[in-house]
């Protein structure tokens, strides 16, 4: 039985690692910390979890952490990760980062949009944990930089067609809509009830920082330079995301070879589901799972491709798939705590 530590267990992300982790069948839930909530009961925070987690959360000390786990979760905004982890990995610990701060080797990269980096040379050593692409690192990875949602969202479907030269890299636009659970627990005006209920919003327009993360990965996977126009969208609903891709065809090619071809690619991958024809993914069918439902679509009119895709932003979006990339670092099933069937209303 593994022990694992969630640090910054009371935002939406670190409450869904919990509530995951303590039903994982091979992992022991050993400490969960706040920074506001520390010497509060978990279940005091998120009533929900009465019964099932009423532990303690600790004020963070970086030794009881170690003492603690096997493997440490860093569910901390930007910046305040970097200057907790570089302690835990001296100490030896295998830690699945969940902020953007170790998803770039590149420090200029990330410095460009976000802050000056304080643990530089920690970022060679860290595996960008898109789970169903980088497996292999990933396996034998100390540090994990979670992917975004975003990102999770758009390049699971544009991976395999850019392997297979598909696709015209210059012509790609992303447009994504997500939940107002993306923008954390923390209150703000933009996210308030009454800005965003009876809302739809297009936000941080062709300017998120989440796009210089999809730039990196596409072009690393396509083996030249790729820069994506992405629009992100706020809708008014608690989880989900939906994005389409829109890119012109390098070549003819029909709906069926596509499915196929992303069937094929996934094969055996349990959370990627390439949907049939004549359907497309809904965020309703992965809510609350760690599931990435994927649909195409050819407009033979315009030579464009089409790709719909759909996740729940803080389970493959987040806490989940960090999980499933805990489970491939410590040689788990894959699925092992994330059998969860999605929410069917």
């Amino acid at each position: 039985m593994f022990r694992a530590a969630v640090i910054g267990a009371t935002g939406y992300a670190g409450a869904d690692l919990v509530r995951i982790l303590a039903g994982h069948p091979d992992v022991e839930l050993s400490m969960i910390t706040s920074r506001q909530y520390g010497g509060q009961p978990f279940s005091k925070v998120y009533p929900s979890m009465a019964g099932m987690v009423d532990m303690e959360c600790a004020v963070y000390d970086a030794k009881e952490v170690c003492d603690a786990a096997d493997i440490i979760f860093t569910a901390l905004p930007h910046k305040v990760s970097m200057s907790i982890i570089p302690e835990l990995i001296d100490n030896g610990k295998r830690v699945i980062d969940l902020s953007a701060d170790f998803r770039f080797n590149d420090a200029d990269l990330y410095e460009s949009c976000y802050q000056p980096h304080m643990a530089k040379d920690l970022l060679e050593k860290s595996v960008y944990g898109l789970s169903e692409i980088y497996t292999e690192q990933i396996k034998n990875a100390q540090l994990i930089g979670n992917p975004g949602c975003y990102p999770t969202s758009v390049l699971l479907p544009l991976i395999p067609l850019l392997k297979e030269g598909l696709v015209d890299i210059k012509s790609i636009i992303a447009d994504s809509k997500s939940g107002v659970s993306g923008a954390g627990r923390s209150t703000s005006l933009a996210t308030h009830f009454c800005e965003v209920n009876e809302s739809f919003k297009a936000y941080k327009v062709a300017d998120h920082r989440h796009n210089p993360e999809m730039n990196m990965v596409l072009s690393r996977e396509a083996g030249k330079d790729i820069t994506i126009t992405f629009v992100p969208h706020l809708v008014p609903m608690i989880r989900g995301m939906l994005t389409t891709s829109y890119s012109t065809l390098e070549k003819p090619v029909d709906e069926v070879s596509v499915r196929n071809i992303l069937k094929k690619f996934y094969k055996g991958r349990y959370f990627v589901r390439i949907c049939d024809e004549g359907t497309m993914p809904d965020t309703r069918n992965v809510r609350g799972a760690n599931f990435c439902d994927i649909g195409v679509k050819i407009d033979e009119t315009n030579n464009r491709m089409i790709l719909v895709s759909a996740i729940d932003n803080v389970v493959k979006g987040a806490a989940g798939q960090s999980v499933q990339n805990m489970n491939i670092m410590l040689g788990l099933d894959e699925k092992a705590g994330l059998n969860n069937v999605p929410y069917p209303v």
